[in-house]
């Protein structure tokens, strides 16, 4: 014979099984009240085409800001991105046709107010110049230099990981 105590117990359990299973609990729309954002994305890819998935990671910021309820324009946040990976061959002015959407989107984010900063270590390693890259790139001494910097001065670090999908939304939902 089970104890009153442990026939409570479940009881309370099936009724919440019993709610759940008929979807009388459901998921609620939540408001954080978030504020101007203040960002620095850390692009490090393993692949040059990683970059467009990287830029979904700045769009996943800033357009559920610009909508309502937040209504925040673009240039409310302060988005920095810095480039140090083989991501830095989409902005070599010799590879704009094989990397055209992605550049257009970066020059895009650009006119939006987003910064985008490309290590001068990485352009050594490809050989590249300022010359070599577009006009909307700045160049600094140091991506982990300039990742530290804006962190000192409150900015969110966001390292997009960018995984492969294995499975198509339809097989697993």
């Amino acid at each position: 014979m089970l104890s009153k105590t442990t026939r409570g117990l479940i009881g309370t359990l099936t009724t919440c099984l019993l709610v759940w299973h008929t979807g009388a609990i459901a998921g609620r729309l939540t408001h954080t009240p978030y504020t101007p954002q203040k960002v620095v994305f850390d692009f490090y890819f393993n692949a040059p085409e990683a970059i467009g998935a990287g830029l979904y990671w700045v769009r996943g910021l800033l357009n559920p800001l610009s909508e309502h309820p937040y209504d925040y324009a673009p240039d409310d946040h302060r988005v920095v991105i810095v480039l140090h990976g083989v991501e830095v061959v989409t902005l070599a002015k010799h590879n704009y046709e094989q990397y055209r959407d992605a550049v257009e989107r970066m020059r895009y984010y650009s006119e939006l107010g987003v910064s985008f900063r490309v290590c001068a270590l990485s352009l050594q390693e490809f050989n590249y110049r300022p010359e070599d890259l577009h006009d909307f790139v700045d160049i600094v001494p140091s991506a982990f230099a300039e990742l530290a910097h804006w962190q000192q001065r409150g900015y969110a670090l966001i390292q997009p990981q960018i995984l492969e999908k294995i499975y198509a939304t339809e097989q697993i939902r």
